[in-house]
């Protein structure tokens, strides 16, 4: 994976530059779709999709003011594993040890505990954002800000390397400690924003490789966060990563060990209308090299919106019945957008330009769940 080193803008005194095409800036914005801080119930601040280039500050700002609310009422403590040499038991033996360095002879025992402690991974991930965004914030105050409460938290003892992205995926909140939400949320997206700018690959959108996978996820989770939003005030229920179930008449005993699951992106739906839109999305040009053609949709992919939809036809519910499709894909040279009636269903082919001004990248995704043609 080659490496591009975005240029430094002077003005801003942050990195700016392209992911493959895709603009910094545009990246920023497709974060703020997809972090628990746009969601329902979270903060959207929509404002800045006409200047996402504020939006390391708006982020370095909230994520600051929940730091200093958590350092008021004490940050949340965790439990971590410790292993010593100990002149008394505390926890478990550790046999094999004690008995291989002889340390009974020293009047010690090799032990294993559980200690209380505020050095956290949640802990050390959030003072890590906060040393991340300080570097891409525009206002001096803010950046300052970020490294003071950085500081504050080394100083109270969290001090250790920053989680991995597998330790963090595995974090559970509890009741007890309902308050990191927000702050772990705002550190999430500050985190992230700091990332294509000291990592920028090129061809995105013709190579495979990491930095691909990580944008379309990126790209799939920010439609979905993105319509919760701009849909849920006008009766639509927003479902992701939705599972449609097979009708199955018979099967055979180890059927079930090998049948794949149907899951969708998304499923939207608006009760008062009738109107159900299965939504799936690719980060690949939505088209390719056809037989005697230049030009063809992707089969696979179209057949994968037919099962969805046609798989689901006559199991009582309404909205099922007439439901229609929608095939989301970045745009690769070309604007497409194209709607088909089979059997019944609407299956709408359209892509959306990430390389447009952010306005436009929120209009063209809303745009596409219009009445279909």
């Amino acid at each position: 994976m080659g490496l591009i080193v975005p240029p430094v803008s002077a003005e801003s005194g942050f990195t700016t530059g392209f992911v493959g095409r895709i603009p910094v800036r545009n990246l920023w914005l497709l974060m703020l779709y997809a972090s628990d801080l746009f969601r329902p119930g979270g903060i959207a601040h929509v404002a800045v999709e006409e200047s996402p280039d504020e939006l390391p500050d708006l982020v370095a700002e909230l994520l600051a003011h929940a730091v200093e609310t958590r350092l008021h009422r004490q940050l949340s403590l965790g439990y971590r594993s410790r292993e010593e040499w100990l002149s008394r038991v505390r926890g478990r033996i550790d046999v094999l040890t004690t008995e291989r360095r002889q340390l009974l002879d020293r009047g010690l025992v090799a032990c294993r505990y559980e200690e209380l402690s505020i050095d956290t991974p949640r802990n050390r991930f959030v003072r890590a954002a906060l040393e991340s965004v300080a570097r891409l914030a525009k206002k001096p105050t803010i950046a300052h800000r970020c490294r003071s409460l950085a500081a504050a938290m080394r100083a109270r003892g969290v001090a250790g390397q920053p989680p991995t992205r597998a330790q963090m995926s595995a974090d559970r909140f509890g009741r007890h400690d309902a308050d990191d939400q927000f702050m772990v949320a705002a550190a999430r997206l500050a985190y992230d924003l700091a990332l294509p700018t000291e990592s920028a690959g090129g061809n995105l959108l013709a190579m495979p490789g990491r930095e691909e996978a990580w944008v379309r996820r990126l790209f799939e989770r920010a439609v979905g966060g993105l319509y919760a939003v701009a849909l849920s005030p006008f009766g639509w229920h927003v479902r992701c990563g939705a599972t449609l179930q097979w009708q199955i008449t018979s099967k055979t005993s180890g059927m079930d060990s090998i049948l794949p699951a149907m899951r969708t992106d998304m499923v939207l739906d608006h009760a008062d209308s009738g109107r159900r839109i299965v939504v799936d999305t690719k980060f690949t040009s939505i088209v390719t090299a056809g037989w005697y053609r230049e030009q063809s949709l992707r089969s696979g992919y179209l057949y994968q919106m037919y099962a969805y939809l046609q798989s689901q036809v006559g199991c009582g519910d309404p909205l099922a019945d007439a439901a229609s499709g929608l095939l989301l894909h970045p745009a690769v040279g070309q604007m497409i957008d194209e709607t088909v009636v089979i059997q019944g269903h609407p299956i709408r082919c359209a892509t959306v330009d990430l390389t447009a001004k952010p306005a436009e990248i929120r209009a063209q995704l809303l745009r596409c769940i219009e009445v279909q043609r």
